[in-house]
C-alpha cells in the first residue's frame, strides 16, 4: 500500500534522493547496475542516472516512460480513489506550489499551451531535461549509459501523447500536432546529449503493438534482457 501511495503522493525529488542513497550504499551495485523503468518510473530512473553517477547505471530500459511529460489525464477505474484524486488535482492547478510538491504526476505535467509557466514552475521534468539551466553534469552522466532503450506502446491509452515515450511531444503553443524527438529543441540543441548518443548508436527505439505496458514475458526476455542486459 505504501508503494502505491508513493506513486501518487510526495515530492519526487526527495524520493529520487532517497533512491540514490540506497543505491550508493548497496555494495553489490558498486561495479554498476542495469535499470528498468516501468511507466513513470522510467523518467525517474533517468533522473537517477543524471543526478547520481556513482555507482554507474550501465543500461536504462524505459517501458512506456514519459520523458517529455504528459498533457492528458489518464483513464481511471471507478474504484481507483487515488487515481481519481490525482485527476482532480491536475485539473485544479498542476503548477501550483502545493500540487507540484505533493502530487507525483504533476512533476511531469507538461502543458504546451503554457510553456513559460511549465518551465518556471515545474519542479522536476523541466529541470532534468535541461530546459532552464544547462547542467553539463546531467548531459555527461546520461551519455555514460551504454544503452538507452525506449519502448513505445503504439496503442497506449494511458499516455498522451504517446510519442513522449520516444522523447517526442506536442509542438510548443498547441496540443494537436506532435513532433518527433529529432525535430525538438531538446535534440537540435542537444541539451541532454541525446543527439550525440543516437549518433553513437546508444539509443534504441522499439515500438510494440498494444496498450500501456502490455507485453509478454517471452517478448521481454527475447527482446530486452537477451539483447541489452546480458
Amino acid at each position: 500500500l505504501q508503494d502505491v501511495e508513493n506513486g501518487y503522493f510526495g515530492n519526487i525529488n526527495e524520493q529520487i534522493k532517497h533512491v540514490c542513497e540506497q543505491i550508493s550504499q548497496n555494495t553489490k551495485l558498486q561495479n554498476g547496475y542495469n535499470a528498468i523503468g516501468f511507466s513513470q518510473g522510467a523518467q525517474f530512473l533517468r533522473a537517477v542516472a543524471q543526478r547520481c553517477p556513482n555507482p554507474p547505471m550501465l543500461n536504462l530500459v524505459s517501458l512506456g516512460g514519459q520523458h517529455q511529460g504528459v498533457f492528458g489525464i489518464p483513464k481511471c477505474s471507478d474504484s481507483s480513489r487515488l487515481c481519481n484524486y490525482m485527476r482532480r488535482m491536475l485539473y485544479f492547478g498542476a503548477y501550483l506550489w502545493y500540487v507540484q510538491h505533493s502530487l507525483i504526476q504533476a512533476a511531469y505535467w507538461h502543458d504546451p499551451l503554457q510553456e513559460d509557466e511549465y518551465q518556471r514552475k515545474n519542479l522536476f521534468l523541466a529541470e532534468i531535461n535541461n530546459e532552464n539551466i544547462n547542467n553539463i553534469e546531467y548531459k555527461n552522466n546520461l551519455q555514460k549509459l551504454r544503452a538507452l532503450v525506449l519502448v513505445k506502446f503504439e496503442n497506449d491509452t494511458m499516455v498522451e501523447p504517446v510519442e513522449t515515450e520516444w522523447f517526442g511531444f506536442y509542438k510548443p503553443g498547441q496540443a494537436e500536432e506532435v513532433q518527433k524527438l529529432q525535430q525538438s529543441e531538446l535534440y537540435l540543441q542537444d541539451w541532454l546529449g541525446l543527439r550525440a548518443m543516437e549518433n553513437a548508436g546508444k539509443i534504441y527505439f522499439i515500438s510494440l503493438p498494444g496498450d500501456h505496458l502490455q507485453f509478454t514475458t517471452d517478448w521481454f526476455i527475447e527482446n530486452i534482457i537477451k539483447k541489452y542486459l546480458i
